[in-house]
């Protein structure tokens, strides 16, 4: 079967590689959609220090379920449309012990410390499967990233007598608008691209703020009632968004860095 591979910083190829034999207790995949993630992107780059390569990247799956084992519950069936938890939980360490399994200290993530999913075929535990027919295979490969941003609405109980400000408009700020939005919030929207400013509207935010064009603080200030945000949740990942987050926020206001 064919598979992408990142060989080395800035080269990639397309290889043939043995197709996945179904195991016992897993579930063998056609991909269909695979998302291209920012930390694809700086695997590419040779920015991410957690990879070794060559690696197979890949962990935002849309699929569609080729094959079952015999041992595998029949609510999985071979058609179905699924995704993938693209990480892996040891049940012995700190993290998994506190009920934090997505912080597991021995993660190994599709992609980055393992081969991850843009190929043709897939084989993972069952456990792992998470299907829906209401869902479209290309929109499964979104449930990933959407899904980061939906965690840090919850890690910061955003409740509807908040306001919320989201820096980043990009698919992980775009989850915690959409999340924030079905909470009751007031969500404000920061970034510095008016065309996601415009999709960051449609998904919910109630007020949106081009940083490079307005006067950030101003218009928080403005819109708060010169309180601040009760929540900031920062998708940006820039040392400017890191301390106007810290800046912006009201007293005993909650942060989320993603």
């Amino acid at each position: 079967m064919r598979a992408v591979r990142i060989i080395e910083k800035s080269k990639t190829e397309i290889v043939e590689i043995d197709k996945p034999k179904l195991k016992s207790g897993h579930v063998l995949l056609k991909a269909g959609y695979v998302g291209f993630c920012g930390s694809d992107l700086n695997t590419f780059r040779g920015l991410n220090p957690l990879v070794k390569l060559p690696v197979i990247p890949g962990h935002e799956i849309g699929a569609v379920v080729e094959a079952v084992a015999d041992d595998v519950g029949s609510e999985i069936k071979p058609g179905m449309n699924v995704t993938v938890n693209p990480y892996t939980s040891c049940g012995n360490c700190p993290a998994c012990f506190n009920g934090r399994p997505n912080a597991c200290e021995f993660n190994q993530t599709f992609g980055v410390q393992r081969d991850g999913a843009m190929s043709d075929y897939l084989s993972v535990p069952w456990e792992k499967v998470i299907a829906d027919e209401s869902i479209t295979v290309r929109d499964f490969a979104l449930v990933e990233p959407l899904s980061v941003g939906f965690h840090a609405v919850e890690r910061a109980n955003v409740t509807d007598v908040d306001t919320t400000l989201i820096f980043g408009c990009g698919m992980i700020g775009l989850g915690a608008i959409v999340r924030a939005a079905i909470r009751g919030a007031k969500v404000i929207a920061v970034d510095v691209d008016d065309n996601k400013l415009n999709l960051a509207k449609l998904m919910g935010a109630h007020y949106t703020i081009h940083s490079q064009k307005e006067n950030l603080h101003e218009r928080i200030w403005d819109i708060t009632n010169k309180r601040g945000a009760d929540v900031i949740i920062e998708a940006a990942g820039c040392p400017e968004t890191f301390l106007s987050s810290v800046s912006e926020l009201a007293f005993t206001g909650r942060i989320v860095y993603i």
